[in-house]
């Protein structure tokens, strides 16, 4: 039986050594980690990595449930998968774990807290942005796709399936540079 912590932020400019600390005092041995949005499952290597190796007996501990994942079916699903192998999910804040029939029924209700905290969020920057608009400051948001390579690779004969492996993002994303 190992515990196996999982780590996760949402952006690069958040910290991640108070969770791995955290999860290595409860004495995980293994202790994966990633800077990703925790709403999708899309992108997260390394909780695939986990749940992939997870034995019977094994046990996925994160520090809190948002950690896991935001969206309630995505949360629910992780736990389910876990099962699926016989392993258990604990999280630490609160303290409560799937070995028991009683603890799954608190981390579906801590899951539906976690997606709707993740629509207040959502809510409250659509609401700044709405504010900034009116205000004549707000500028968007930063480009981080070279849109000009992409339009190069095209030209060169690449396909927006190719182009968005070589660059690291979707093909609905390629897609949109070309048409505009």
């Amino acid at each position: 039986m190992a515990r196996i912590g999982y780590a996760r932020v949402s952006t690069l400019d958040q910290d991640l050594e108070t969770q791995l600390a955290r999860l290595k005092a409860e004495g995980c041995g293994i202790v994966r980690a990633e800077k990703v949005s925790g709403g999708t499952r899309e992108g997260r290597a390394e909780l695939a990595t986990v749940i992939e190796f997870l034995r019977p007996g094994d046990e996925l501990v994160v520090t809190r449930l948002d950690r896991l994942g935001r969206d309630t079916r995505d949360v629910l699903n992780l736990i389910h998968e876990a099962e699926q192998r016989r392993a258990f999910v604990t999280v630490l804040d609160p303290h409560v774990s799937t070995r028991g029939e009683m603890g799954k029924i608190v981390l579906t209700v801590l899951g539906m807290v976690a997606e709707m905290e993740r629509r207040f969020i959502k809510e409250r920057q659509r609401e700044g942005i709405e504010r900034a608009k009116a205000e004549g400051v707000y500028a968007g948001g930063k480009r981080w796709l070279d849109r000009e390579r992409i339009k190069m690779l095209h030209a060169d004969g690449s396909g927006p399936s190719a182009i968005a492996r070589a660059l690291g993002c979707s093909r609905t994303q390629v897609y949109r540079i070309l048409r505009e």
